[in-house]
């Protein structure tokens, strides 16, 4: 597959051009030694937000690879693609001359980008809360209760703007799709995925890409599972879509992000396409077996794992008694770097970019880890969802008004302004503009979380 982005680069740098523009580094490699390949939108090198030359061309072939109707390149993560998604949906709506306030129906473990984009957007949101997790990163939309909620708000005649998904979440839970793109189908409401953790679906033996089974929209952080540098992400329209999203992409692109892009994540991304259409599904598949090989090895051991989305490991380290944050200690004395850690789990994420000697790393801790040696009593945690939280204030108003840090314990019955959340994509304990209950302060201080930011109205 060809490479236009990366190959005009390394033609301009090749070309030993005077640069009096943009970088100020002038293509000297004084600091990073990566200096001559960052450039800036000079002649013949196209513009992200309205992209028509070598970065359209790009990303033409990642359409291509990830069987969408169009896909766009972001240099600024699912961040920047989340805010530009919920604009382009609220943007599309408009054209039909809505009058009551817009609001997304979500499943609530959210990255905090989609509450900033519904403060920015002066968007409501509802959000489903699951009756079965009892962790923070959890929470499974089921098709039936958002198929009801639906017919409900059918019949009250104001439906939302759209259905909003984060699958896979952190602990690896993949959402149906499939199913809830049916029940949004059966109400002609888009679904909108945040995909961030799952740009490699489109390429296991049975695809499980949100756009190939039936999203609107969706955003991928291309840099979490591929081999693209730290910022790299996508936007993905379906066909049915392309015609009235593709627009407002481009246009939102630009409000939402820099117009300086960085030239070295687009060129990791065109050359990702190189990539990926060179036997990366082989690759993939070698790297499950492995990552298969030593869950089943770990389980043997006596760790307990949980099932997942297949390049993750999820370790339940509460199952023998102990903290997922105690484990991933123990991990780094073997000098592995787990992803996420909690009061409960330990979360490794692998690619095919992880070698021999990572898995081997793992199985040394298993031999000899304390969850193994010396199990205790498991620990078990209350579902921490009880009840829908009282909101008295829209998330814009809430988080643009006069707001202080207090104490945790001098939080309960204030008003939260700034969303707290222990890590992205997880459930809020209190989203912006909810009122701060016994349950959520309870909730602050086992995730130590020492300081809450409300608002001054009281």
């Amino acid at each position: 597959m060809d490479t236009p982005v990366y190959d005009f680069v390394k033609n301009y740098c090749e070309s030993k051009k005077t640069r009096f523009h943009m970088p100020g580094h002038k293509g000297a490699n004084v600091l990073l030694e990566c200096e001559a390949m960052d450039i800036t939108e000079i002649e013949g090198a196209d513009v992200l937000s309205h992209a028509e030359g070598i970065i359209k061309k790009s990303q033409l072939n990642a359409s291509a690879l990830f069987k969408s109707g169009e896909t766009f390149y972001s240099t600024e993560g699912s961040s920047h693609c989340i805010k530009t998604m919920l604009a382009v949906i609220i943007d599309d709506v408009k054209r039909d001359k809505r009058e009551k306030r817009p609001y997304i129906i979500a499943a609530r473990n959210v990255h905090r980008a989609m509450i900033d984009a519904c403060a920015l957007l002066d968007i409501d949101v509802e959000f489903i809360l699951s009756e079965q997790s009892g962790n923070i990163c959890e929470n499974i939309l089921d098709i039936s209760v958002l198929d009801k909620k639906l017919s409900d708000c059918c019949d009250k005649g104001n439906m939302p703007v759209c259905v909003y998904v984060t699958s896979p979440d952190y602990l690896g839970n993949i959402a149906d799709i499939k199913g809830l793109s049916e029940v949004c189908d059966k109400y002609d409401i888009p679904l909108a995925v945040d995909n961030a953790h799952g740009a490699y679906l489109a390429f296991l033996e049975k695809n499980l890409h949100p756009i190939q089974l039936g999203a609107a929209i969706c955003c991928d952080s291309a840099h979490k599972t591929l081999p693209v540098l730290t910022g790299g992400a996508y936007i993905h329209i379906s066909d049915k879509y392309t015609g009235r999203y593709r627009d407002g992409i481009n246009k939102y692109f630009t409000v939402f992000g820099s117009t300086s892009p960085s030239y070295l994540i687009m060129q990791s991304l065109d050359l990702c396409n190189r990539y990926l259409a060179d036997g990366y599904d082989k690759k993939l598949s070698e790297c499950i077996r492995n990552v298969e090989k030593i869950k089943e090895f770990m389980k043997e051991n006596g760790v307990c794992i949980v099932d997942t989305e297949p390049l993750k490991i999820v370790i339940d380290a509460a199952a023998s008694g102990y903290t997922g944050d105690y484990a991933a200690n123990e991990l780094r004395r073997y000098d592995i770097e787990c992803e996420y850690s909690d009061r409960q789990f330990v979360v490794l994420m692998i690619t095919p970019q992880n070698d021999k000697t990572d898995f081997e790393r793992a199985a040394r801790w298993c031999k000899q880890s304390c969850i193994v040696r010396e199990k205790k009593a498991p620990i078990v945690y209350e579902n921490i969802y009880q009840k829908t939280p009282e909101r008295i204030m829209t998330i814009r108003e809430a988080v643009f008004s006069a707001s202080e840090y207090v104490d945790t314990e001098a939080s309960l019955g204030r008003i939260c302004a700034s969303e707290t959340i222990s890590c992205p994509p997880a459930v809020p304990i209190a989203v912006s503009g909810e009122i701060i209950d016994e349950q959520m302060v309870k909730l602050f201080k086992q995730y130590d979380i020492e300081k809450v930011c409300v608002t001054c109205k009281i």
